[in-house]
């Protein structure tokens, strides 16, 4: 299945997405799942208008596609900061947690070394997550 990059980022009030290879498929929403829900809606009307103008859809849309939903790092932790804990943040990225709340509450933009480190502790914390058994 081809997979296809949607980029999710925070802005102003609400979440924002776009799809890099389809120029002007944008969508918002107040949560991750309400953006995922309308950029999908989008998508299926931006394919369609392609479609009926005669443009040349991208070969990675034609067919079964997957979306692939990258986040920038604030915008991941403002999403997750009422779920996960800043403690559990802190002690899976190594990063204070008032330095985390700075890049959630957009004060700040976290350097790339930053970035990977956060990326890093949401996988970790996903892969014991993944673990458990009940």
């Amino acid at each position: 299945m081809k997979q296809n990059i949607v980029e999710i980022s925070f802005v102003n009030k609400n979440f924002s997405a776009h799809v890099p290879l389809l120029k002007g498929c944008v969508s918002t929403g107040d949560t991750p799942d309400a953006i995922k829900t309308n950029i999908n809606e989008a998508i299926v009307f931006h394919l369609k208008g392609m479609k009926e103008d005669g443009e040349k859809v991208p070969e990675s849309f034609k067919g079964k596609f997957e979306l692939i939903f990258k986040f920038d790092a604030q915008s991941l932790l403002k999403y997750y900061k009422n779920v996960i804990t800043g403690s559990a943040l802190e002690k899976y990225s190594g990063i204070n947690q008032k330095q985390l709340n700075h890049y959630a509450n957009m004060h700040r933009k976290p350097r790339l070394d930053q970035v990977r480190k956060i990326q890093a502790a949401f996988h970790s914390l996903g892969k014991e997550l993944m673990a458990v058994e009940l």
